[in-house]
């Protein structure tokens, strides 16, 4: 964690220097009425975003942002937002040079010990995904 991955999309130009800053495991919802399902908690992970293209980056970042567990049960983005603090808008954009900070949050079972949080740009489409180790807890 803290380590900046270069990474690529799918159009020409689009780069993106992108760092894990933190992650909090278990979080609580911002809303104080939004619990995890029976069985699971929140986890959210702070991430900084910066262009490095040529081009405008506009995207979802939730899209493409998994935590994998120490079996390899992959998580997606659960919609909510943290209390950790603030959150990517639905959608980012960012022309080049610009920085995006941002949290996202995950739902994910009260048994699974997370290992590495990956980032893919282009919506999880794109050729090559960053990826962080996540410390024991």
């Amino acid at each position: 964690m803290g380590d900046t991955v270069n990474l690529t999309g799918l159009e020409d130009g689009q780069a993106l220097a992108v760092t894990v800053v933190k992650v909090v495991d278990p979080a609580r919802a911002e809303n104080p009425y939004a619990t995890p399902k029976a069985g699971k908690r929140f986890v959210a992970v702070q991430f900084r975003l910066k262009n490095t293209g040529t081009a405008v980056y506009s995207d979802s970042p939730g899209n493409g942002a998994r935590l994998v567990d120490t079996a390899g049960q992959r998580f997606d983005e659960t919609y909510g937002d943290t209390a950790a603090g603030p959150g990517f808008p639905g959608s980012v954009t960012a022309a080049p040079g610009d920085t995006a900070l941002g949290f996202i949050s995950f739902e994910v079972p009260s048994t699974s010990t997370i290992a590495r949080v990956q980032f893919t740009m282009s919506s999880g489409f794109a050729d090559n995904t960053g990826q962080w180790n996540v410390p024991a807890r």
